[in-house]
């Protein structure tokens, strides 16, 4: 008597039986495969193999647009359309640099641009610094979709966690030590895009996946987004560099090149331990790092271009460093972080 197949082993066969019978899932294949993972309806050996399958031969659009329906299926119920001006995911597992892109998220609030920040708690030390930032910097995470989208409407400005609305996927970024490798999860996390806001802006970790995060952004039909190499894989633009960006309108992709801010500063990125109250220093003014702030000004200039706010680069970085002279130094970081 032979051994009825698991439900979840028709799609592992489709990936996993070799470079000359495997094949990538279809859009719908991909969906029905997440469903599975994210209702609890597979083996961990199963969730394991099919994540390192993927991450060995590349993921394609398709398979990450029908993964992305799934997931987007366990919270559409509980996400208010409308309340967000700019998506702004932060899921990168390790951060190289102080995550001062908070700053420029909170910067373009404090200019009027909704903007919705998600993201995961992590799972080492040392890992996803943006909450214990954005704590220190007196902003507490929200509980639900709907309490973020309320605070977005109050103050412009609303965090939430992955396990707030998607535990099961939330769940899944626990693997990536047992793995030892990113997967699709991590792919997948950026495009969430909870509230369906009109334009999404995306760090990436490496180069080759901004082709990917436009072909699934195009499938999707994002009005509108900016994908470009950010540091550590979060929103965080390079100024001692030119930065390379995919853009995409009107339902059209194009290439872009912004120009270095400090292309001869002696300032050098490296690895250095987190350190919010650095951060909260930093928006207070009690330091002066210009390269760290012209990694903020010139992400607030890349948002503002998106969001159709500037009329070209220089106008988009002119426009972003007002906006930091001009920030309100003692909202953020003072009496704010102790409440």
């Amino acid at each position: 008597m032979s051994t009825p197949h698991h439900p979840f082993a028709p799609f592992l066969r489709v990936v996993g039986r070799g470079p000359s019978l495997s094949r990538p899932l279809t859009r719908e294949e991909a969906r029905e495969a997440m469903h599975l993972i994210l209702d609890g309806r597979t083996e961990g050996v199963q969730v394991g193999a099919f994540l390192l399958v993927l991450r060995y031969r590349g993921e394609t659009a398709e398979e990450l647009a029908g993964m992305l329906a799934a997931a987007r299926e366990r919270f559409a119920a509980e996400a208010p359309a409308g309340q967000v001006d700019l998506d702004w995911p932060s899921y990168a597992d390790r951060h190289r640099q102080q995550p001062w892109f908070t700053l420029a998220a909170l910067l373009l609030a404090e200019n009027g641009v909704r903007v919705l920040v998600h993201g995961i708690a992590g799972y080492a030390e040392g890992f996803a610094p943006t909450r214990p930032v954005l704590q220190a910097l007196g902003i507490r995470p929200a509980g639900s979709l709907a309490e973020a989208a309320a605070r977005v409407a109050e103050d412009n400005f609303a965090y939430v966690g992955l396990e707030q609305f998607c535990a099961p996927l939330d769940r899944l970024f626990d693997l990536r030590p047992l793995l030892g490798v990113r997967s699709a999860v991590n792919t997948l996390a950026r495009a969430l895009n909870p509230l369906a806001a009109p334009a999404q802006i995306q760090g990436v970790f490496h180069p080759p996946y901004r082709a990917l995060h436009r072909d699934v952004a195009l499938l999707e039909g994002q009005p509108r987004a900016t994908i470009f190499k950010g540091g550590g894989g979060e929103v965080q633009r390079n100024p001692l560099k030119p930065c390379r960006v995919v853009r995409i309108g009107d339902g059209a992709a194009c290439e872009e090149t912004w120009p270095a801010l400090r292309p001869d500063d002696a300032y050098r990125w490296r690895e250095e331990p987190l350190d919010p109250a650095r951060v909260a220093a930093l928006w207070r003014g009690d330091l002066a790092l210009p390269a760290p702030e012209a990694a903020i000004t010139g992400t607030v200039a890349l948002a503002l271009s998106l969001l159709g706010r500037a009329g070209d680069m220089d106008d988009a970085q002119a426009q972003a460093e007002a906006m930091w002279r001009a920030r309100p130094r003692e909202k953020f970081g003072g009496a704010a972080a102790a409440q």
